[in-house]
């Protein structure tokens, strides 16, 4: 087997993927002869979603190029793809509107995202296969913490969710795909995904609580669960949120 040696560099965020005594280091791997140069990547720890440009020996190339020996390779994160005078996309634009499906962990983030607008899919019981087949086939944003699953072969666009905090976690998301001028808030169901539309209080008066009755005039309901929603007391703490979120995004 013809072994060969290829040094590597990592820009950005891409080196959060590396172990700490990897990081802002040139990396020099021994492989065998010919290796994919995303199989290479992948590796090391980093999935091919996260990565925006490959330059080999200051030549761009996409996932398919085979590595020889002596070749330097300098890979960029999407962020940096406005100081590169030229390369060669990894993959298709993201489909818009920007779409997601959330894994098994990231509950809390997908009613964040429905709450401001975004088409989040998510169930407690998605399995792995199933979360890459439903973001190949509708174009869907795959998000996950899960760096292995970020390297399944059908994965076109995903994003590798590093924060353990829903809010801070959903900060990064809009970042990354720079949704703020995207957000529309109270547009969703942020229990099934399902679009809002308004819906007379008669419809669904045998629905509320005596007090909700009283005291409400306009209502939304989920055409998919039937989930009624309307400006109670817990409102002003949801505008404050969406508030503060965007104020985030500058």
């Amino acid at each position: 087997m013809i072994v060969i040696a290829v040094t590597f560099r990592f820009y950005g965020h891409l080196t959060d993927f590396l172990s700490s005594t990897l990081r802002h280091e040139v990396i020099e791997q021994h492989m065998a002869g010919h290796a994919a140069v995303k199989h290479a990547i992948e590796a090391l720890g980093i999935p091919h979603t996260e990565l925006g440009a490959i330059l080999v020996n200051r030549q761009s190339v996409d996932f398919s190029y085979r590595l020889r020996d002596g070749d330097f390779v300098a890979v960029y994160p999407p962020e940096a793809l406005s100081l590169l005078p030229a390369y060669q996309p990894l993959r298709p634009p993201t489909p818009l509107p920007v779409t997601f499906v959330a894994d098994t962990h990231l509950g809390q983030l997908a009613v964040y995202l429905r709450l401001l607008g975004f088409d989040t899919l998510y169930r407690n019981d998605y399995v792995d296969h199933q979360l890459a087949h439903i973001s190949a086939t509708d174009g869907r944003v795959l998000l996950t913490r899960d760096r292995g699953l970020l390297k399944h072969k059908l994965v076109v666009h995903g994003y590798c969710v590093r924060e353990s905090v829903p809010r801070q976690q959903l900060l990064s998301v809009l970042r990354r795909y720079q949704l703020a001028g995207a957000v529309h808030p109270w547009l969703r169901c942020t229990r099934c995904n399902g679009i809002l539309h308004p819906v007379a209080k008669a419809d669904i008066l045998d629905r509320l609580e005596p007090k909700t009755q009283q005291y409400y005039a306009e209502f939304q309901q989920c055409d998919t669960c039937g989930q009624v929603y309307w400006e109670g007391s817990h409102f002003e703490q949801m505008q404050a949120f969406v508030r503060t979120i965007l104020d985030s995004l500058g």
